[in-house]
């Protein structure tokens, strides 16, 4: 009998979600999908247990990034995601902020062509 690998590309990956996130199916606060993750520590503090993913997220978010970016460059379902952004905030490693409201982004565009006004003068 040939030696078959019993695994491949469409059985998905050989770790299930469920293990990454020891059963949580929830993390502790709502995070919302779009809110922007951010790493606020260089380093992983000793001991944290962290899965090879909670350190993919703090090299993602060296940028702020959003929650579903995260979980399309992990290929991760979004609440897997959550939940190892949750353990991350629990840590202190990152931070989760609210995305930018639509008066917000305006308010910024209208300060910046203020200032571009101002420099041309």
């Amino acid at each position: 009998m040939p030696n078959r690998t019993w695994y491949d590309d469409e059985a998905g990956p050989v770790v299930r979600p469920y293990a990454m996130t020891r059963g949580r199916t929830r993390p502790a606060q709502d995070l919302d999908v779009v809110a922007l993750v951010l790493s606020v520590q260089d380093t992983v503090p000793v001991g944290a247990g962290f899965e090879p993913e909670h350190l993919h997220i703090l090299e993602s978010a060296r940028r702020p990034i959003s929650i579903a970016e995260l979980a399309a460059h992990l290929d991760l379902p979004l609440g897997v995601v959550r939940v190892l952004i949750d353990d991350l905030v629990g840590a202190g490693c990152v931070v989760v902020r609210p995305a930018p409201t639509t008066a917000e982004l305006q308010s910024r565009r209208l300060l910046e062509a203020v200032i571009d006004g101002l420099r041309a003068i």
